[in-house]
């Protein structure tokens, strides 16, 4: 669902998905496979969509990667994944597109980074080229404005007017306003150059919490383009996620924000698909989106010693994460499903009546019983081994699901 916009913006369509204009803000991420390897990349893609990524971008950085693109996109398509695929373009995309021409026809969107589409005459020139393809297929793009590769010409004559003016600026200061007016001047020239207002979306991405605050909330002052909203290199694990969420947080709560991308670096061997989680929670912790069912979990104290909650927390959260596929295509609204799973009589029992299904545990020194709730009424008190417990509370579940979800097949 959406909610209320503050900052109302133009509508874009990426494929069959539309972004601003009021629709609900959309998930994306990237793929980290050789894109030239369409066999990896494309199976990469389609894991990420059907974790919940609704539009999924490739590095095309090589004309292997450009040939290889067509080849992607039909992958997807034979296995009946949608999600637009967006091409990531850098220094050489006004070649690659117009060389490839299958390639810029098989994108649902192209990527764009002022900063790094040439230096001083030529980089308008080679812009503009992009933009151009862009008309001629019908594509929309995204103007990517990064602070890790700024127009440094621009920041230079900032920073230069700072010092002969004594403005009195940090150099923090004079690089956001350069990103902000980067991103508005790149769009003025995308629009002279033939792309319609309904075919862009901007980005202006920092690896600073409290500066793409800021940044943002500038551009929002200048722009109604819908913007992609992302903290670019947030770093691995429990940093990337809290710095992310500290700015995205605070942003999209302001309705800034129209797409977002949660930038992690996954640890050697791990899930791409992290970054999707992640997205997907922070929209349902704001209110903004649902996607999955729920749980709430208490944290564990001196009254909780057994670790039955916890192994029962994650049981019930592993089952509902391999449900959900199957869940999602049969039954109408269950993603916004409630659970708790609770370690004790202080906040068992009320945690577990607001939820639409929940049960207490016994904690340290109480009687072993378990009562569930569910949609606020005691329905039935279990007893008996973790085992026991953890089968019985997930046929509960089951059951739930069946009896309050409408199935699709039969809503026409």
């Amino acid at each position: 669902m959406a909610v209320l916009k503050l900052h109302n913006t133009i509508g874009v369509r990426v494929g069959r998905v539309q972004v601003g204009g009021g629709a609900p803000i959309v998930v994306q991420s990237m793929t980290m496979t050789d894109t030239a390897d369409a066999r990896a990349t494309a199976a990469q893609c389609i894991e990420l969509a059907e974790a919940g990524s609704e539009m999924v971008r490739v590095t095309v950085n090589l004309p292997e990667a450009a040939s290889a693109v067509p080849e992607i996109k039909q992958r997807m398509l034979d296995a009946g994944c949608e999600a637009p695929l967006i091409g990531d373009f850098h220094y050489n995309g006004h070649l690659l597109l117009t060389k490839y021409p299958a390639c810029a026809a098989a994108l649902d969107k192209y990527r764009i980074n002022p900063g790094n589409v040439g230096t001083g005459r030529r980089r308008d020139e080679q812009f503009t080229t992009i933009c151009r393809v862009a008309v001629d297929h019908g594509k929309p793009v995204r103007i990517g404005v990064n602070g890790g590769s700024l127009n440094q010409e621009l920041v230079v004559a900032r920073m230069q007017e700072n010092t002969d003016r004594d403005l009195g600026k940090t150099s923090e200061e004079i690089i956001n306003e350069c990103m902000v007016l980067s991103a508005v001047e790149s769009t003025a020239l995308a629009i002279d150059s033939g792309l319609g207002r309904d075919r862009i979306i901007i980005s202006c991405k920092t690896s600073r919490p409290r500066d793409l605050v800021a940044v943002y909330r500038a551009l929002a002052r200048e722009t109604d383009q819908p913007l992609h909203l992302g903290l670019t290199e947030a770093g691995m694990g429990l940093k990337g996620l809290v710095w992310s969420a500290s700015a995205m947080g605070i942003l999209l709560d302001e309705a800034i924000g129209d797409t977002i991308r949660v930038s992690l670096t996954p640890r050697p061997g791990g899930d791409r698909r992290d970054e999707v989680y992640a997205a997907c929670e922070l929209l349902q912790a704001l209110g903004l989106r649902s996607f999955s069912p729920s749980i709430t979990a208490c944290p564990g104290c001196g009254r909780t010693t057994s670790t039955t909650f916890q192994e029962l927390t994650e049981r019930i959260q592993a089952h509902i994460h391999d449900r959900m596929p199957e869940w999602k295509t049969q039954y109408e609204g269950v993603e916004t499903m409630t659970l708790a799973v609770m370690g004790c009589v202080v906040n068992g029992p009320g945690e577990s009546k607001a939820a639409s299904i929940g049960i207490s545990l016994p904690g340290t020194g109480e009687a072993p019983n378990c009562p569930v709730y569910i949609d606020g009424e005691h329905v039935t008190t279990l007893r008996g081994t973790y085992e026991e417990l953890a089968a019985e509370f997930q046929r509960l579940v089951d059951s739930y699901v069946e009896a309050k979800y409408a199935r699709k097949s039969r809503m026409g």
